[in-house]
């Protein structure tokens, strides 16, 4: 098949009166030679394109990156990473099974007397928690928030984010806000390429429990809930992507990466929204990924609070908006856990929260 041009060239040439590739000498061979192998390669490279383009739309509207974190002219929302720094930090904190803990933190939650001195409080006085502290890396999106990081706890990672500022109190849906959540998705996902699995928690929630025991074997991507219908496997669940369990797989780096670029289809929604669109779409039916929704009587919050304060692990200030309203309510919850566990067992029953106050 590559034959045809060459013997044009060389007709063309000797119809002119020019010499031919064979009579220039060795040059006249080189060239041809560079001749062949581009054909040659033209006519490997169109199959494997019209092969890429039919499986990419087969997979579905969104294109999937090639990897996370791809740069884009307006993109002021992309996370920098120092790879080899966050393996290091990953490394020192990963459980047995290389399954990190994570949360994200700015200024405005770090302060003394916010939101990060109440959640590390609440490993504190947990059953079983304590220890767990040990494997929690707290990602500071900003210098203050990482400096506080560093007095109070171990394992602290800097995220730089181009162009946008994190330090101050980020109101729900406002474009600071949308920008966090989705720089977050973009780092959770590139922790997931590097082989970790990872339980994300949101600062604004207190752990009364160790959740490790309570994940389900077969889920590899597992998230709380605003509203829980009962059963695990419901798409109609309504996720809370404040707190989730992720398996490091080929199937979660994927789905994530899939996430992050359906950012793009839906302009103005945050992640959360996003998931419960994309949660329904072909591709993720085709990956394989096996979603599990979490209980609110074991991963509760203020939308839907756990009705059982003997099994309850975690509790999250989710349906407030208005740091001085969580930092309130939050509180609250740790005095209800303290007045739960001080009881006989036998009177525990006649506690129940004392929440929402503040965030109703």
């Amino acid at each position: 098949m590559a034959a045809p041009p060459p013997l044009t060239v060389t007709r063309a040439a000797n119809e002119t009166g020019a010499a031919t590739p064979d009579q220039q000498g060795p040059g006249g061979t080189a060239a041809r030679r560079v001749i062949s192998a581009l054909l040659f390669l033209a006519a490997v490279a169109l199959p494997c394109l019209v092969v890429y383009r039919h499986r990419a739309s087969a997979l579905g509207d969104v294109l999937v990156p090639a990897r996370l974190g791809a740069p884009r002219d307006d993109d002021v929302d992309l996370v920098s990473i120092d790879g080899a720094k966050l393996e290091k930090v990953l490394r020192g904190a990963a459980m047995a099974n290389d399954t990190v803990i994570l949360t994200t933190l700015n200024a405005a939650w770090s302060e003394p007397g916010s939101v990060l001195d109440v959640f590390l409080e609440s490993f504190r006085t947990g059953e079983s928690t304590r220890e767990l502290l040990d494997h929690l890396v707290i990602v500071s999106l900003d210098a203050a928030a990482h400096e506080r990081c560093r007095q109070v706890h171990r394992h602290c990672f800097a995220l730089i984010t181009g162009g946008v500022n994190f330090s101050g109190q980020k109101n729900f849906m406002t474009d600071g806000y949308l920008k966090m959540m989705w720089s977050r998705i973009n780092f959770l996902g590139q922790v997931l390429e590097k082989g970790f699995s990872f339980i994300f928690t949101d600062t604004d929630i207190v752990w009364f429990r160790n959740p490790l025991p309570h994940f389900y074997l077969d889920g590899d991507f597992q998230i709380a809930c605003d509203h829980f219908t009962g059963d695990p496997d419901d798409l109609s669940n309504a996720p809370n992507g404040g707190f989730a369990y992720v398996r490091s797989n080929s199937e979660t780096i994927e789905f994530y990466r899939f996430w992050y670029a359906a950012r793009e289809k839906h302009p103005g929604l945050h992640d959360q929204d996003v998931l419960n669109s994309i949660k329904h779409d072909s591709f993720v039916t085709k990956l394989g990924v096996k979603i599990k929704f979490l209980s609110t009587e074991l991963f509760g919050g203020l939308c839907e609070p756990s009705r059982n304060m003997s099994r309850v692990c975690t509790m999250h200030a989710n349906c407030c908006i208005g740091l001085s309203r969580k930092i309130s309510d939050l509180n609250a919850m740790l005095r209800d856990w303290r007045k739960f566990k001080a009881l006989p067992r036998d009177d525990k029953h006649s506690v129940s929260w004392t929440v929402p106050r503040n965030c109703r």
